[in-house]
């Protein structure tokens, strides 16, 4: 039986479609979530404990070290397969082969080389290459028409993206590079791809949810998903969703052939009265991984590899709406049991979430959007409600 590692930021999910399929299951995982499930061969960075806190992740979570942590089990896996957190190209060169996905990332994952590969075949942000805030300004003041973001030239999950007011306070960290980028204002959209060496195909589009969508505070952190998109998942009015549809399938299709995508891979967009703009591609599984199983009702962990090592996968019609929605800590709280059925990602009974760090994932399915939408909503309020009950912060 062959040994296949699971690496990253959380491998929860992973984990339970890895252990319906013929392998001895490896996994390394910085966070330690209560419903993370038993295996013999795992590894866990961040040991949460009774009346401790958790940190901040943003402070704390460095791949290069997660990397060193599972040099054993990165030696007995036959595949590796990273997820958020982890890019194959922090991997030495020997162990690279073993790799299950895409793994010529590196004109993907540097933002800048990913703009200047696409920006003359595919509509896309104008982006600048930039060393210092003073840099950015005297960019913008040359084009006062236009908003411009700040955001590192590698990275995911919408961190350390601020938008520029002509405001040199704004920090950046020494020792990162930047992108100065044009601010296209619009609905988030994401399609999930996957590839095989014969074939690419857009399995599924999605309605791509950001702190800003529900609290209009220029927050760009990813938040979940919606899918897969109709007029109703992507919450706004549009004039034809079949050609939103259609040009998102064909776009990341190109885009999948142009960087020979390989297994489960997602593209962002932004759509609005221009069109539809490409923002990045996440050469990995994505976080719409579970959405999608439950919408399709299939093993996407069994799809991922079964197209990385070139073998027909197939992927039936959606047979329901899935809505993933990640509750970031209203305050300084300490976690007790919620009764919810639509949670993940559960921290341990008793430890501390600081304020604004990741608490726990709802997700659920639903043949009916609304009643999804209403469940899930719902149930984000109760999960707030509750973690106020126990915060640790003066109010």
């Amino acid at each position: 039986m062959e040994n296949v590692l699971l690496i990253g930021i959380n491998t929860r999910s992973m984990l339970n479609s890895a252990l319906k399929l013929n392998y001895n299951i490896f996994s390394t995982s910085y966070f330690s979530t209560s419903d993370t499930p038993e295996i013999e061969n795992k590894k866990i960075i961040l040991e949460e404990k009774d009346n401790e806190s958790s940190g901040i992740f943003e402070d704390n979570f460095n791949a290069k070290y997660i990397l060193d942590f599972s040099k054993d089990y990165i030696d007995e896996a036959d595949y590796i397969i990273p997820i958020s957190g982890v890019s194959p190209s922090d991997f030495p060169t020997k162990d690279q082969k073993k790799i299950l996905g895409s793994k010529n990332v590196s004109n993907i994952e540097d933002k800048f080389k990913f703009y200047k590969e696409i920006r003359n075949e595919f509509k896309t942000p104008e982006t600048f290459l930039i060393k210092d805030v003073d840099e950015a300004i005297e960019i913008s003041e040359n084009k006062p028409d236009v908003k411009y973001i700040i955001k590192p030239v590698k990275g995911s999950g919408g961190y350390y993206i601020n938008l520029l007011n002509n405001d040199s306070s704004i920090q950046l960290n020494d020792g990162e590079n930047f992108i100065l980028q044009e601010y296209v204002e619009g609905i988030n959209l994401s399609s999930s791809i996957l590839g095989s060496k014969d074939s690419k195909r857009t399995i599924m589009n999605s309605r791509l949810l950001t702190e800003n969508d529900f609290e209009s505070n220029n927050s760009f952190i990813y938040i979940g998903n919606i899918l897969p998109l109709t007029d109703e998942s992507i919450l706004t009015k549009v004039k034809d969703i079949d050609k939103i549809n259609r040009d998102m399938i064909e776009t990341s299709q190109n885009l999948a052939y142009k960087f020979d995508l390989v297994g489960s891979n997602g593209v962002d967009f932004i759509l609005n009265e221009n069109g539809l703009y490409v923002i990045e591609i996440n050469p990995r599984i994505q976080g719409t991984f579970e959405c999608v199983e439950k919408s399709l009702q299939i093993n996407m962990l069994d799809a991922h590899i079964k197209s990385c090592l070139n073998e027909a996968v197939e992927i039936p019609k959606a047979k329901y709406y899935s809505y993933k929605k990640i509750i970031y800590s209203p305050c300084r709280s300490k976690y007790s049991k919620i009764n919810l059925d639509n949670i993940y990602d559960l921290p341990h009974i008793g430890t501390i979430t600081e304020k604004s760090e990741p608490l726990l994932t709802i997700i659920d399915k639903n043949a009916n959007f609304k009643q999804l939408y209403e469940k899930v909503e719902n149930s984000s309020k109760i999960v707030i409600k509750e973690v106020k009950k126990h915060r640790q912060d003066a109010i």
